[in-house]
């Protein structure tokens, strides 16, 4: 199925006891660019994110935040770092003697001052943060794709219709281009006869300047290939894979066609639907620009 690379999942609740947050959202990018925020000293997490996402996304600038509650119960200790505290307590000594101050130094002023303690709790388990990690993850990540698909169906039914007016479009140019031929045969006739007047017209001198006519503006070729385009475009669209690189080359593919078509063109009505034909075709474009 095919996916926008717009999209947006999260995963809140319990895992293990612990309070966790999984949040990821993507935008259009050319290729996978990936950013992870994790708890502060887990930074060890971010490996198993990358190879989790990469499961998920190949294309999409990609954000991910993560948020898991402390385990209370690792053991934690705290140190007192005497040369400071002795420093703070004499320089408050000294205050309090050269401006009479009040000598009110106590343990609890001191240890208004955070730099005095050191907090080293025990390392948490690397191996169950991940899990962890993963665990929410997977759920977010299905949340992500869901809307991914839906955003990609919208493109894709978006795309059909914008071929399907094309091929319309081409329809009728194939139709006319012929006429022009005929109508460019009996014109030229007109413009000898009035020229020559009596004089006899070579019959084989009108095919010949009509055949000329017809080579320079005819169009089959590109008409062909445009429809092959299409072809192309649409299985691509009916695929599961990560197609949105391919079908930015055939839409390039498209609108050099189009703009041959509209070189050979030498009437007004289908240079018209020429226009009409790479409007669409820029409409494509743009809209492939989400799908992954």
């Amino acid at each position: 199925m095919i996916k926008s690379m717009t999209g947006y999942g999260r995963f809140e609740g319990v895992i293990d006891g612990r309070n966790v947050i999984f949040e990821i959202r993507s935008v259009n990018h050319r290729f996978l660019e990936l950013q992870c925020r994790t708890p502060r000293g887990c930074g060890f997490i971010e490996e198993t994110i990358k190879k989790l996402v990469s499961e998920y996304v190949t294309r999409g600038k990609t954000d991910v935040y993560v948020s898991i509650e402390a385990d209370d119960s690792l053991a934690a200790e705290v140190t007192l770092n005497r040369s400071l505290a002795e420093g703070y307590i004499k320089a408050l000594r000294e205050l309090h003697d050269s401006y009479g101050l009040a000598d009110d130094i106590s343990v609890s002023s001191v240890a208004r001052y955070n730099d005095l303690f050191t907090v080293r709790k025990a390392p948490e388990n690397e191996e169950a943060l991940c899990a962890i990690t993963e665990k929410a993850g997977r759920i977010a990540l299905e949340s992500f794709v869901a809307m991914r698909e839906r955003e990609g169906e919208k493109l894709r039914a978006d795309v059909l219709s914008r071929c399907d007016k094309i091929i319309s479009i081409v329809e009728q140019i194939e139709a006319r281009s012929p006429e022009l031929v005929k109508e460019y045969r009996e014109k030229l006739y007109a413009r000898l006869s009035e020229v020559l007047g009596d004089t006899t017209i070579d019959p084989q001198r009108i095919l010949t300047e009509a055949a000329i006519f017809a080579d320079k503006t005819a169009v089959d070729e590109e008409t062909v290939r445009l429809r092959s385009h299409i072809d192309q475009l649409r299985t691509m669209l009916s695929g599961n894979e990560a197609v949105g690189r391919k079908i930015d080359f055939i839409v390039q593919e498209m609108n050099r066609e189009a703009n041959t078509t509209g070189s050979k063109v030498s009437d007004a009505q289908l240079a018209h639907k020429v226009v009409d034909i790479k409007a669409e075709i820029e409409k494509i474009r743009e809209q492939i620009q989400n799908i992954e």
